[in-house]
């Protein structure tokens, strides 16, 4: 379930990311979370988020050591993180150090958000903050997870896992995912998805997908959803049903379904509410004043309908959600 934001006082409001990284840090992560939270976003007018990188040493090794991180502040730079990103580290079997481990501690202890990236839900269990969690991780180190940390309730074929102040995600791209998902839950879907364009990525893949994907990339017949996802989403305000879809995509209801499963991880039906509520919101931070409207135009039928799954989904009534994210409101901060 999303929640607020907690905040450090900072003498310009904003709010502060903070990711450590630890000799063995995987890269891609690293650049994941430089990518999303750490950029200038001029195409937006402003930057969402103050970032900066620390470490427990002055020159850290990356994995399998590609290269040496030098530049970036000590430790105790996350004394100060509203949002703190762990590090990952392929050798999760390595116990991490004391003191990376105490930063932990003390920023769950005053209300930071931690977020762990791939193996970072080992990290974020040796520092105890997990115990009776849900959490996810890559699904290669599900077994040694478990056994390490039975108190925690790993979730493998997701994604991503929300469970408000500590969020974690699957292996590598899964970062991206998870990364876009703070932007929406932070500053609104209007602003994720302008972000989502920037990266040439999808602007939402649900938390609740699938880490594994059986078939990436199509065969020759190309059976590419792609054609089929465009067409539906120019018109999420029609009854659309999987037959629809199918027609569409010339193929069989069950061809269409086992398609969504390969390729998106997902069925159409939980593929088109999800597109819809995206739209919902979208059309509430863009000012439409009247739900039933935002519901009929997204899709979704009622304004009663709406309101169940932004609360399941988003955490907030639309009321909440026009608060926060709708027109003239200051989204400097999350």
């Amino acid at each position: 379930m999303a929640q607020e934001s907690s905040h450090v006082a900072h003498a310009d409001g904003s709010h502060r990311v903070v990711v450590i990284v630890d000799e063995n840090s995987n890269p891609f992560e690293l650049g994941c979370a430089t990518e999303i939270f750490g950029l200038r976003r001029p195409e937006l007018g402003r930057d969402l988020y103050d970032f900066r990188l620390c470490s427990p040493e002055p020159c850290t090794l990356m994995r399998d050591g590609f290269f040496t991180l030098t530049g970036v502040a000590g430790l105790e730079a996350a004394e100060s993180a509203d949002t703190l990103i762990v590090p990952n580290r392929p050798d999760v079997e390595v116990p991490r150090r004391t003191a990376l481990l105490n930063a932990i501690r003390r920023a769950h202890a005053r209300g930071a958000r931690l977020v762990g990236f791939c193996s970072g839900a080992f990290t974020l269990a040796e520092a105890g903050v997990l115990d009776g969690r849900r959490a996810t991780a890559h699904w290669q180190w599900a077994d040694s997870f478990r056994a390490r940390f039975p108190s925690v309730r790993l979730e493998t074929d997701v994604l991503f896992v929300d469970d408000g102040d500590i969020l974690t995600s699957a292996g590598s791209a899964a970062a991206l995912d998870l990364g876009l998902h703070i932007v929406r839950r932070d500053h609104g879907a209007e602003v994720a998805n302008s972000v989502s364009r920037r990266l040439v990525f999808a602007a939402h893949r649900d938390g609740g997908q699938r880490q594994f994907v059986e078939r990436p990339v199509p065969d020759v017949p190309d059976e590419s959803l792609a054609p089929v996802l465009v067409w539906a989403q120019e018109h999420l305000d029609a009854p659309l049903t999987v037959s629809d879809l199918a027609a569409r995509a010339s193929v069989s209801p069950a061809t269409l379904h086992r398609r969504f499963r390969a390729q998106l991880g997902t069925t159409p039906l939980a593929w088109l509410t999800v597109e819809r509520l995206a739209l919902a919101c979208r059309l509430i931070e863009r000012g439409e004043p009247h739900l039933e409207t935002v519901a009929r135009h997204s899709g979704l039928g009622t304004g009663a309908n709406l309101r169940a799954l932004m609360r399941r989904k988003i955490g907030l009534t639309p009321l909440e959600y026009r608060h926060r994210f709708g027109p003239g409101k200051d989204q400097g901060s999350a």
